[in-house]
């Protein structure tokens, strides 16, 4: 039976889960932090050390203003809701992408957040904010160069946002659409990838578990024949 440290999810379907219920997006990424919350319980219970989200990627900023605003509102009120849960559960939060770039406020909010959870251990989530493959691998490079070492894989890890932390075992992506949308494409190398037909606010907990114990079963190979 295969064990699982690390799970990664990229959570499609939350506009246009709000479309065809509420006629709005954004009442669909509302909807969609509940499914983040059954989820997470869910790897509590199944002593999974690591969740990767995908929250909002680099090429997110090409959606209208007022839906970019109401997602980055929405993380606020969560985080400053959640955090004292976040630390009676030990979950540790951390941010990876270019944060640099997201407004002052809650830019600020996440240092916060992260500072508040650092000591937490029963899971670390990882929130993948403003966050692009392509791009994360063109800065671990560049810091390579800048270090003057050698350009190799144990090199490239230890310079990507998710330095220190282990591939994902299997990546979820819901909405049924079948495609990485420049997601972990490095990490994701030897990663059983799990497309799901369901937008993620009709995702559950029974969904994930069943994934989890299909993943449990398969052989796996790393490459090899």
């Amino acid at each position: 039976m295969n064990p699982i440290k690390h799970v990664a999810i990229i959570m499609d379907g939350n506009g246009r889960w709000g479309i065809k219920h509420k006629s709005s997006r954004n009442s669909g990424h509302r909807a969609g932090l509940y499914t983040v919350e059954a989820v997470i319980e869910e790897c509590l219970k199944e002593k999974i050390k690591y969740l990767t989200l995908f929250t909002f990627s680099t090429e997110n900023w090409k959606r209208p203003k007022k839906e970019i605003d109401f997602l980055f509102n929405l993380l606020e009120n969560f985080l400053i809701k959640k955090i004292k849960n976040l630390t009676k559960k030990k979950i540790k939060l951390k941010f990876i992408g270019e944060l640099n770039k997201l407004p002052l406020t809650l830019k600020k909010l996440i240092k916060k957040t992260e500072k508040e959870t650092s000591k937490n251990f029963e899971i670390q989530i990882n929130v993948a904010l403003n966050y692009g493959s392509k791009s994360e691998l063109i800065k671990s490079i560049k810091l390579i160069d800048n270090k003057k070492i050698p350009v190799n894989e144990k090199n490239i890890d230890k310079n990507l946002f998710t330095a220190g932390i282990p591939d994902p075992d299997l990546m979820i992506r819901t909405g049924n659409t079948q495609r990485l949308s420049n997601f972990m494409l490095w990490q994701l190398a030897y990663t059983e990838i799990f497309f799901e037909k369901k937008l993620w606010p009709d995702f559950n907990k029974k969904d994930f578990k069943k994934i989890l114990d299909k993943f449990k079963q398969i052989k796996r190979n790393f490459g090899s024949i």
